[in-house]
């Protein structure tokens, strides 16, 4: 992933800020959405790392390329389980699977209290009701925002307003009362100098019930994130500004959103929209957390992780069971080939990331104690697609250049699998963000993004959409990576 540079993560919070949204509420902070920082590495000196750890390294490469280990975890949790929204029954199975099957490879584990939001996702439709192309009813293809309220009984019937971006709905503000806002934003293409365009749409599904709300709206509607929708509708989080009302909050397909785009342009439309969701009380749930102990450092902590939660729809496959079981692996390829490092490698199955960060949270509080010992976080939340190398967060410019600079000569190990590139971005990922104020050192794993935001949060993300030897690659680069910062002799920031 390139210096991103797709949407800051000022510019989210100045459209949040704009809708007062609520303390609770998260938006979305995924590595792709976030600000960056141009950090050169420098040149690895030539003792390094690189030749102290090159014979290891190809032996983990070596077993880890052939190894379908992650693919048949990722499997049986796709195919056995399933989605796992938040407090769903999938999700404490989920949990309980990922314990035993770490605990099956010999690893210690524990699980850790989480209490996380129970939103739950009803009946839902909306249809065209009048328009010049008549008056019988059109279906359109839709799906809830994850926290969405629900319409009231029967749905609503109301005119349709569609805006383009937050200057069009000013513009338009007046004939938003009492009408459903449809925001046709479209995500801008992939390019291969800044990846996908995702923060660029991403706003106006958090921030844009609120700011419809404020003109009068009763509902609101986007258009899916994402370049093709193949008629397929994607959900995510939604938020609500405190002070204003509470409105409905549904995606459209593409091939909806400009359907009615087009037809509101030769006359009025009137849309039906009817969403059946509810909000319950806070439900009981848990991180899982997988130790491979140092052997004489054991207090100092490599933090390699993934979010076993998903949406309610498709199989959570990309998003992030491919993340989960590639940390689940890096743990069983390394006990497998005995290779026990001096700090104690960590891989923790976050909770509750798609709709409230809560495990991320947990996690930061219930280890502060020894964050100031914890070298590295590592999270994988982009997709189990072909490994391209790491991105690396910042706290402070002269620590980031330091760790760009070992990462940098740690990744010229990964030169068969491809994976050395290495960049520097503000954000790395929505469960480690939480210790960064502790000074923690944060890394993403870099993927080739191009088709990830094709099956996200949708139907789509299922497990034939992860290739076998991508995820075994991934596993080889982030047990390489982590071995070596748990074993080398300094930490990953030391001067």
């Amino acid at each position: 992933m390139k210096l991103l540079s797709f949407i800051s993560l000022a510019t989210i919070m100045l459209a949040l800020a704009a809708c007062e949204t609520q303390p609770e509420a998260v938006a979305p902070t995924a590595p792709w959405i976030a600000a960056t920082t141009t950090f050169t590495p420098g040149t690895p000196p030539p003792d390094s790392l690189v030749d102290r750890y090159r014979t290891v390294a190809r032996t983990i490469i070596d077993y880890a390329h052939d190894d379908r280990g992650a693919y048949e975890k990722l499997s049986t949790l796709t195919t056995t389980i399933g989605h796992r929204l938040s407090g769903s029954p999938e999700l404490d199975k989920a949990i309980a699977w990922a314990a035993q099957t770490m605990k099956d490879d010999g690893l210690d584990v524990h699980t850790e209290k989480v209490m996380i939001p129970h939103w739950v996702r009803g009946a839902e439709s909306a249809a065209i009701v009048a328009s010049v192309a008549g008056t019988t009813p059109h279906p359109l293809h839709l799906i809830g925002l994850g926290g969405s309220v629900a319409t009231p009984k029967g749905g609503i019937t109301a005119p349709l307003v569609v805006v383009h971006d937050w200057k069009e709905l000013e513009a338009k503000g007046d004939a938003a009362k009492g009408a459903i806002v449809l925001f046709n934003t479209p995500m801008p293409p992939y390019n291969d100098t800044d990846g996908p365009g995702y923060g660029k749409a991403v706003a106006y599904r958090w921030a844009g019930p609120s700011a419809a709300a404020k003109h009068g709206a009763i509902g609101m509607l986007i258009r899916s994130v994402t370049e093709r929708s193949l008629s397929t509708p994607h959900t995510g989080s939604t938020g609500y500004a405190d002070g204003v009302p509470k409105i409905p909050a549904a995606a459209l397909t593409i091939e909806d959103a400009e359907l009615l785009d087009r037809l509101s342009q030769r006359g009025p439309v009137s849309v039906h929209l009817e969403l059946d969701e509810q909000q319950l009380p806070d439900v009981e749930s848990a991180n899982v957390i997988g130790d491979l102990r140092g052997s004489d450092k054991p207090d100092e902590i490599v933090v390699i992780g993934g979010h076993i939660d998903s949406w309610d729809v498709g199989q959570g496959a990309q998003d992030d069971g491919g993340g989960i079981t590639m940390m689940m692996e890096v743990l069983r390829v390394l006990k497998q080939l005995h290779l026990q490092p001096h700090r104690t490698i960590r891989a923790v199955m976050f909770v509750n990331e798609e709709n409230g960060v809560r495990g991320g949270k947990a996690y930061a509080e219930a280890h502060k104690d020894e964050l100031a010992k914890t070298v590295m976080a590592l999270e994988s939340d982009s997709g189990a697609f072909a490994p391209q190398g790491f991105v690396v967060g910042h706290v402070d410019k002269d620590a980031t250049q330091r760790v760009l600079d070992r990462v940098a000569a740690i990744a010229t190990l990964l030169g068969s699998i491809r994976a050395t590139r290495v960049r520097a971005r503000g954000e790395t990922g929505t469960d480690v963000d939480p210790m960064k104020p502790a000074g923690v050192p944060q890394l993403g794993l870099w993927v080739d993004m191009r088709h990830y935001f094709d099956y996200h949060h949708t139907e789509a993300d299922t497990l034939d959409k992860v290739d076998p030897q991508e995820l075994a690659d991934c596993v080889a680069a982030v047990a390489v990576l982590a071995y070596v910062v748990a074993d080398m002799p300094d930490r990953l920031d030391s001067k």
